[in-house]
């Protein structure tokens, strides 16, 4: 029996956010670290070329209406969430689906929010967030210090090209795939080897 090769996912999230979330934490009143977006690239675990692309938009419940600086950095509508737009354990399930039990690479800390989001609308008890690593710890061990910077920075910072719209969940997830790939070109050990069996 042929054993199934288990292709790495990179994701990457877009969340509600205000001006001064970030410096707060999301700490002020009422303000939620809502999914809107995920974005992933499935990436061929040698040769860490993409196979396969997934993005999907949520509705935020707590609030439904996005803020003018959410929108001005991402891009997003609340037209388009509201066209678009799924629950978020549709989104989250379907998510899931694509990564197929796969290993989960993100910038930061998205599993956090993630497991913050299923708690917050009560699905907790039912899903959990598959195993995970923080992308950050792997480019800092190949001279990469990424701490501070957002998901969007990554591609430059490690020698590749960034292409699309900064603060969109796919692209951000294939600049990182991208600055991974570019480090294994120039040398750097491909994390995806050792635990699962190479293809291209």
């Amino acid at each position: 029996m042929k054993k199934r090769v288990h292709r790495p996912v990179i994701f990457d999230l877009e969340f509600t956010a205000w001006d001064g979330s970030l410096q707060s934490g999301w700490t002020r009143p009422g303000e939620f670290r809502e999914v809107v977006q995920i974005g992933a690239v499935k990436l061929a675990p040698g040769s860490l070329k993409p196979v396969d692309e997934f993005e999907i938009l949520i509705l935020p419940r707590l609030n439904p209406v996005l803020s003018g600086f959410f929108i001005g950095l991402t891009g997003i509508t609340n037209e388009e969430v509201a066209r678009r737009g799924v629950d978020f354990i549709t989104g989250y399930r379907a998510f899931l689906d694509f990564a197929a039990g796969a290993p989960l690479w993100a910038h930061g800390r998205d599993d956090l929010v993630l497991a913050a989001n299923l708690r917050l609308y009560g699905w907790d008890r039912h899903f959990a967030v598959p195993d995970y690593t923080n992308a950050i710890s792997w480019f800092l061990e190949q001279g990469v210090d990424l701490r501070g910077k957002h998901a969007c920075d990554v591609a430059e910072a490690a020698g590749a090209t960034f292409s699309g719209r900064q603060h969109n969940a796919l692209d951000d997830a294939r600049g990182i795939a991208a600055g991974i790939r570019s480090l294994v070109e120039k040398g750097a050990p491909n994390p995806f080897v050792n635990s699962i069996p190479a293809c291209s």
